[in-house]
């Protein structure tokens, strides 16, 4: 289905065409403004596509440059994923985590196999996991004499490579989705300087069984730089069963924050469970591992998530990926019936056709945008941001994207515009797309898709651009 999608997606059908034509006046050139910032920024205009329109479908639009044609979005991908979530699980739409127990509670003990079945919850950060088990330990329950099983049949993600997109395994944008999948399959050490003592502290955000990890690192000499102080830790992430820190941190840098995500992530989540219910003091005479809930045991109870709303907001202010995945095949769990990404897109598609028919269809691979193979035209996403502008869901779907220049991921933004955007950048693509306030009054949609080595240089032809659009 993929490869079917993606001749659909580079193909320009005469439906497409004539939806460009009624009513749209197509600029024949660019904004000087933006003509400028391409040119010092070393990128073609046919690298470049562009579509601007007025929220209101009817209106005639203010700039169409090679906006028909299929481009990589990037992470500006993510807005097609949870616009269409929104609109067909709701915003309001929860992930239930059940936990089940096989066995009885005697005198302080359980004794029996205690069962988490993931649910596919995007958020089940770790303050959440340590609520989720300390429910039973609200229930006089100090230690387990038997099993954790951690079920995770709801989705089938087997055979995620995290080193296959840019051989960086350990960057948490490249962590895999999973069923029970714990604080984003991240791990972050948090280094604290302690001059006195000639080290820094180390501190664990998750707490992981199974994991030997070094509490310090010594302080690298007075008056070393902070530079690229991660280089200078000298990390060896080879041996899953354990964190090296071979080198020094420097005390200039203060206290910094190194999220990873850990070697051998097939069993995060079994690290991390034995580790939470550890360190809550409770001990455990077996093992935590995988395996499949009993047909007919009831759940004990169950972890609530977040609002569906609440997770599309961190997915587009932060571009988180693993979360977006995570949509993605609760999209093909509940439409489909099936928790795969082949189901995901299925139900994209079916979603997309019924919305758009004349329109041309995204290629989506993972709904993330971090793909090489994900294609858009600006033209269609821009279609779909007007019909998102009239819809029921609009409030919630546009408050998700970063404020320009405030939060998120535009946070450094240099426009002095009023808009709510959502970044994407790759090697060779930069993208933005979402909403921008003109001067009059008027409310545009903005999509801009440049496909180039040098974007990684055109955010000034971004920021360009919104300003222009701004000033209507």
């Amino acid at each position: 289905m993929l490869q079917t999608l993606m001749w659909r997606s580079l193909r320009l059908s005469v439906a497409s065409v004539a939806l460009a034509g009624a009513g749209h006046v197509l600029a024949q050139s660019l904004p000087p403004p933006v003509e400028a910032a391409l040119a010092r920024a070393q990128i073609g205009r046919d690298a470049v596509s562009l579509y601007v329109a007025p929220v209101e479908g009817r209106k005639p639009a203010r700039l169409a440059w090679q906006a028909m044609q299929a481009m990589n979005p990037a992470s500006v991908m993510k807005l097609v994923t949870t616009y269409a979530a929104l609109e067909q699980l709701g915003p309001t739409y929860v992930w239930r985590t059940p936990v089940y127990l096989d066995g009885v509670v005697d005198n302080g003990a359980f004794r029996g196999t205690v069962y988490i079945k993931g649910a596919g919850d995007p958020k089940l950060v770790s303050e959440r996991l340590w609520l989720m088990l300390g429910r039973l330990q609200g229930m006089g329950v100090k230690v387990i004499v038997g099993d954790i099983v951690v079920d995770r049949s709801a989705f089938q993600v087997q055979g995620h490579d995290a080193a296959a997109f840019d051989g960086e395994p350990f960057k948490p944008y490249n962590a895999g989705p999973d069923a029970l999948l714990i604080n984003y399959k991240t791990q972050v050490l948090g280094f604290i300087p302690d001059g006195a003592a000639g080290v820094a502290r180390i501190h664990y955000e998750l707490p992981m069984g199974q994991l030997q990890a070094p509490t310090s690192v010594p302080l690298a000499p007075p008056g070393t730089a902070c530079g690229d102080w991660r280089s200078q830790l000298q990390a060896d992430w080879s041996d899953p069963q354990r964190i090296q820190l071979q080198g020094r941190y420097p005390a200039s840098c203060g206290d910094k924050n190194w999220a990873i995500a850990l070697p051998d992530p097939n069993s995060f989540a079994l690290k991390a469970v034995e580790g939470m219910w550890r360190s809550m003091g409770g001990q455990l005479t077996g093992s935590v591992r995988d395996g499949v809930v009993p047909a007919g045991l009831k759940p004990a109870w169950e972890n609530q998530s977040p609002a569906l709303a609440e997770v599309v907001r961190d997915i587009n202010k932060y571009s988180n990926n693993v979360m977006t995945q995570q949509v993605l095949l609760t999209l093909g769990k509940e439409r489909m019936g099936v928790g795969s990404l082949e189901a995901g897109r299925a139900a994209l598609a079916q979603w997309w056709q019924l919305r758009w028919p004349a329109a041309e269809m995204p290629l989506v691979e993972n709904g993330a945008g971090l793909s090489r193979h994900a294609r858009i035209s600006a033209q269609a996403l821009g279609r779909m941001l007007q019909t998102a502008w009239g819809s029921s869901v609009m409030p919630e779907f546009v408050a998700s994207m970063p404020i320009s220049g405030m939060d998120g991921t535009l946070r450094r933004s240099k426009a002095s515009a009023s808009a709510h955007l959502k970044t994407g950048s790759l090697r060779d693509t930069n993208a933005l797309a979402g909403y921008v306030h003109g001067n009059s009054g008027q409310r545009y949609v903005l999509v801009a898709l440049i496909n180039h080595p040098n974007a990684g240089a055109a955010r000034p032809v971004m920021d360009a651009l919104v300003d222009w659009v701004a000033q209507d």
